[in-house]
């Protein structure tokens, strides 16, 4: 099998932030922080999706992804999920050899 796209890798790695944003909004005084930031990493990640989209990944990449979201899911503080809102796409962009 060949290996992944950039956009079929990337899928599980932008579901898992969207979860770890969904509980990162239990903490309600930081909601609109929470989602500017989210909204902003988002779009960082779509836009290299967009620019590398149909790229074919090496299986260590695709590995470093789905350890990172794996990491991610593993998070059940909400406090804790908002320091990985910003953490996270930058793991996301490092693996892809892109800039934060």
């Amino acid at each position: 099998m060949a290996d992944p796209t950039l956009t079929e890798a990337l899928g599980p790695a932008l579901d898992a932030y969207a979860e770890l944003a969904e509980l990162a909004e239990d903490v309600e005084d930081e909601w609109t922080y929470i989602t500017d930031l989210s909204t902003a990493w988002r779009e960082r990640l779509e836009d290299v999706a967009a620019a590398r989209g149909g790229e074919q990944l090496d299986a260590t990449i695709v590995d470093a992804l789905t350890a990172v979201a794996e990491e991610a899911r593993a998070i059940e503080d909400p406090h804790r999920a908002i320091d990985w809102l910003s953490t996270y796409p930058q793991v996301v962009l490092f693996a892809l050899g892109e800039r934060p």
